[in-house]
């Protein structure tokens, strides 16, 4: 670690100490040469991977993106906002993951409808309609039977 202040490439760790929340690590360090004292941080950098978008074309992840969609498929939905971070940090999870550089956005609808179907029914349906494009209404009546047919089925405990 070169010092900040000489630029000297010798420095001592005088203290480590991991932060509160245990995402960091704070180090206290001295320079071998001009003896000043410095403190430096460690944490860990996740890349989250390129979204590759219907036409072909890349952008970068986009935590806002992916709330913005839940939230507008949430809305006025009673679904605490917690239960919507909570879902937000699954999808990431999966993202980061599954270790792919690039992955499309069908990927992410899946994952998102997965999470939405979990959360809250009229909220599943509602993404759907847009990200399946629903042509006519029996299509509409196929997802609502598709998700009262898994509300009867008995559930494995």
């Amino acid at each position: 670690m070169k010092c900040p202040f000489c630029q000297h490439e010798d420095t001592q760790v005088l203290d480590t100490r991991v932060s509160e929340e245990g995402d960091s690590i704070r180090r206290r360090r001295r320079c071998g040469k001009c003896d000043k004292r410095f403190t430096t941080y460690e944490r860990i950098e996740l890349v989250m991977p390129y979204v590759v978008k219907k036409n072909g074309s890349r952008t970068e992840y986009s935590s806002a993106k992916l709330r913005g969609s839940l939230e507008l498929a949430l809305r006025k939905r009673p679904v605490a906002a917690p239960a919507v971070d909570a879902a937000i940090a699954t999808i990431e999870e999966k993202l980061l993951t599954s270790g792919q550089r690039e992955v499309d956005t069908g990927y992410i609808g899946e994952l998102v409808m997965q999470e939405l179907k979990r959360l809250d029914n009229v909220a599943y349906i509602r993404f759907a309609s847009v990200y399946k494009n629903f042509e006519d209404l029996a299509e509409f009546q196929n997802a609502i039977a598709e998700v009262g047919q898994e509300r009867k089925a008995p559930r494995k405990s």
